[in-house]
């Protein structure tokens, strides 16, 4: 028996989030299916974290304990041949016997897509916030630096449990152009339910002269008893990549 790091892939179109439920095609129901079909005998798979109905990923990661008298590359692909085509599996690793990939996390790094179109665009628009009129970048840019460091991001998400701590500690946050979409990307240790799409909302917001440019900070220094409103569409979001202490993933 021994632990494994996958990587995941997938695109969340058709699936109601990541998260196992009775009856609703999730992410982790399919991978969970096609592990038993290599005669896997756990309960349920440890997650970095779960993504919601529409999110996509590229690189979350799970882990779980199976019995395997093959290579890890071999795993990859007889995981793959039974998996659908909207998800796979991009890496397979060992791991140390407790290793955990929610806890173990030292980072986490979300990209957010825009694009910015008067009429909408059917290549693009299942993996990008299609917005009119269009966002000023120097304003988006200025807005996000406003984000390194810690606060108290109560106004845009809550804690994964009640009454738990709302500070969180950004350590990069910031927009770039990528051929015809904006791209906004953060790195944290942890997020807020649905943070980074609230803080894309009120980004775009500012880029559009709809906010003054201090209005972010100002959000983050009050912490102002109620959220801000406004929740960018799940289809732009897309979790990059979960980092780890090496020591945490191959044994010796």
């Amino acid at each position: 028996m021994a632990r494994y790091q996958v990587i995941l892939a997938y695109d969340g179109t058709e699936f109601q989030g990541f998260q196992k439920q009775a009856d609703a095609r999730t992410v982790q129901g399919v991978v969970e299916v096609a592990l038993r079909k290599l005669n896997w005998q756990g309960e349920t798979l440890l997650a970095a974290g779960r993504t919601d109905t529409g999110v996509h990923a590229a690189g979350q990661v799970i882990a779980f304990d199976l019995h395997w008298g093959h290579t890890p590359d071999e795993l990859l692909r007889a995981l793959n041949a039974n998996l659908p085509a909207d998800v796979a599996v991009r890496q397979v690793r060992l791991a140390l016997p407790d290793f955990h990939p929610r806890y173990d996390a030292v980072s986490r790094c979300y990209r957010y897509h825009i694009l910015c179109e008067p009429v909408r665009n059917p290549l693009m628009e299942r993996y990008a916030w299609r917005v009119w009129p269009p966002v000023d970048f120097v304003r988006l840019d200025r807005a996000a630096s406003s984000l390194l460091g810690s606060h108290d991001f109560s106004a845009f998400g809550n804690p994964p449990h009640p009454g738990g701590r709302t500070v969180r500690s950004v350590t990069r946050a910031e927009w770039f152009q990528e051929g015809p979409l904006l791209v906004f990307e953060i790195v944290s240790r942890a997020f807020l339910y649905h943070m980074v799409r609230r803080l894309v909302s009120f980004q775009v917001e500012i880029g559009q002269g709809r906010h003054e440019n201090g209005a972010l900070t100002t959000s983050l220094d009050e912490a102002p008893a109620e959220m801000v409103p406004g929740l960018a569409p799940a289809q732009g979001l897309v979790l990059k990549e979960i980092c780890y202490p090496a020591e945490r993933l191959v044994e010796g």
